[in-house]
């Protein structure tokens, strides 16, 4: 996936740490992890989009790569 496919918001935030605007997070398995896991803990969100959460988060774990 490109930035280009992603939404608005993803992109404004690429720019910014692109920019020096935001910081940049080496470790970025485990922050995307974490807000998964928020998305994916948090009941008010939709059943739908807690499971599509839950299923990234579980896949980024499992797969081989890790955070230096």
């Amino acid at each position: 996936m490109r930035v280009y496919d992603c939404c608005d918001l993803i992109r404004q935030r690429y720019s910014e740490i692109g920019s020096g605007e935001q910081g940049y997070i080496p470790q970025a398995i485990a922050c995307a992890v974490r807000a998964l896991n928020a998305v994916a803990s948090d009941e008010t969100v939709a059943q739908e989009l807690r499971e599509q959460a839950a299923f990234a988060a579980a896949n980024l774990l499992i797969s081989d790569h890790e955070d230096a």
